[in-house]
């Protein structure tokens, strides 16, 4: 099947333009084609009237057109202003470099769209939020004359999104035609004049944001009736269930503390229950999950499973205890890129799998299949490189993985981060799913309006401490951004999208 069949995309300067669709819509290929890193098996791409034949992205570059990419692809060893000027370094009429100009220059750069940073710091030793705004720093430097964001936010708190739509807007102003790949759709309809819908590969609709809806959008990406949406606009009510507090506990820690880091976080998840964490981007919700699941060492505390201490602070001895955690970034820490969707799935079930120092391959092959099927992952089959697969795709491999160990708790560190609606809707019924069949779950996502319909309670955290919990009808955003808040005058931004 064809990855893009008759794609038509048109770019007009001053112009923010959507691209969406689930993944393997054919976006990524789109942008691909576009920028030289795909030929195209027909059609053409015209640059300022132009028939052009872009034979690598550096001649894209070379013509004005910029990608920043959701990863950020830069030289983390260099400092800022090295970074911001990489490839088109300035020199002094010796041969040297010019530091002082670019150093100069990046920070007037970084100061012109609001980067607080000090641009001769090694870039790694910021946080990926600085990152992707440098990345996007350096980017809109070139003067380009079309500027492709894929994914740009990913890693930006709420207060860096706005800077970065305020760039965006700059860019507007400025003349530039930009193309938006979003899967927030709040980003899409607050920053973008009109959006592309791209389904399997074909071309959906094209539009003004004014003339659409989210409602509809959705329905485009889907492929369904509006109707057939629900209430959610295509969201899953993950929470329904009646409370489990008389039953015994599966998961008890208390009293997490870690030096700088956790301050006395405790937490109870019943069988059969959903315990949502929500708090701003550095409150303690990742680090509290890490403790849980012995990745992170611990000044005080403790962790019962199944009303059974826990001794040793290591995650081998949670997960043979029924603990199993989803990392938040499934390519550093979940994936195995350069193996099968088999191998990926079947590394937890390994000792299963292996009697007397001999490897079952028809128990192997079963038990993927049977996941495949139940979490409906889409491949060409069992044998096809996961690194192949979408995001989306991805997500599914590992949680078939951690479900391989029959766990009791599962820690999920955003489950449904960087997937497309349809996967995300996928996922969600999948975590429920999980939940009727009395599955504790600790439940972690950076869209509050996840945290609210998907939990059965919410432990809300601020700068690594319990403010409290919300239980049932009193789980609403307003009582979580209340609570964050404090007695604090000023507005606090929750991370939401």
């Amino acid at each position: 099947m064809a990855a893009l069949r008759g794609v038509d995309l048109d770019l007009f300067p001053g112009e923010v333009h959507a691209l969406v669709g689930e993944n393997g819509a054919g976006k990524s290929t789109l942008i691909k084609l576009i920028t030289g890193v795909y030929q195209p098996d027909g059609g053409e791409v015209r640059h300022r009237g132009q028939v052009v034949h872009f034979a690598a992205p550096r001649d894209a570059q070379q013509q004005g057109i910029q990608t920043i990419y959701q990863e950020v692809h830069l030289a983390p060893q260099l400092s800022i202003a090295r970074n911001v000027f990489l490839g088109r370094e300035q020199h002094t009429r010796f041969g040297g470099l010019d530091l002082r100009r670019m150093n100069s220059e990046a920070a007037e750069l970084l100061d012109r769209y609001g980067i607080a940073a000090d641009v001769k710091r090694p870039l790694g030793e910021l946080g990926l939020g600085i990152q992707q705004m440098v990345a996007v720093a350096r980017a809109v430097s070139t003067n380009a004359s079309v500027v492709i964001m894929d994914e740009p936010t990913s890693s930006l708190e709420p207060r860096e999104v706005d800077r970065l739509l305020g760039v965006v807007g700059l860019l507007r102003e400025q003349g530039v035609a930009v193309v938006y790949i979003s899967h927030k759709l709040e980003e899409v309809f607050r920053a973008c004049d009109k959006i592309t819908v791209l389904r399997d590969g074909a071309l959906v609709w094209t539009g003004p944001t004014a003339q659409t809806s989210r409602r509809q959008l959705i329905s485009r990406m889907l492929g369904r009736e509006a109707g057939d949406l629900g209430a959610g606009g295509g969201r899953t009510q993950l929470s329904a269930r009646p409370e489990r507090a008389e039953q015994a506990p599966v998961l008890t820690a208390g009293h997490l503390s870690r030096r700088f880091v956790l301050d006395d976080i405790s937490l109870v998840v019943h069988p059969g229950e959903i315990v949502g964490l929500a708090g701003l981007l550095g409150s303690g919700r990742s680090e509290t999950v890490k403790a849980i699941f012995g990745a992170l060492p611990l000044d005080s505390g403790s962790v019962e499973i199944d009303g059974r201490s826990m001794h040793r602070a290591t995650p081998a001895s949670r997960i043979k205890a029924g603990v199993a955690m989803l990392p938040e970034d499934r390519k550093m820490e979940g994936i195995i890129p350069e193996l099968s969707i088999r191998d990926n799935i079947a590394l937890a079930a390994l000792p299963r799998l292996s009697r007397g120092g001999f490897f079952s391959r028809r128990r192997q092959a079963e038990i993927v299949d049977v996941f495949m099927k139940r979490l409906r992952i889409k491949a060409s089959g069992p044998d096809q490189r996961v690194s192949e697969l979408s995001g989306g795709n991805q997500q599914k491999v590992l949680l078939a993985r951690l479900l391989c160990l029959n766990p009791k708790v599962l820690l999920l560190d955003e489950p449904t981060r960087g997937i497309d609606v349809g996967a995300k809707a996928e996922v969600q019924g999948l975590i429920a799913e999980l939940a009727e069949k009395g599955l504790g779950v600790v439940l972690i996502s950076s869209e509050l309006e996840e945290v609210v319909e998907g939990s059965d309670s919410v432990l809300v955290l601020r700068d690594g401490a319990s403010l409290g919990t919300l239980f049932g009808d009193d789980i609403t955003e307003d009582a979580i951004m209340n609570m964050i808040a404090g007695a604090a005058a000023e507005e606090i931004e929750v991370v939401s999208t």
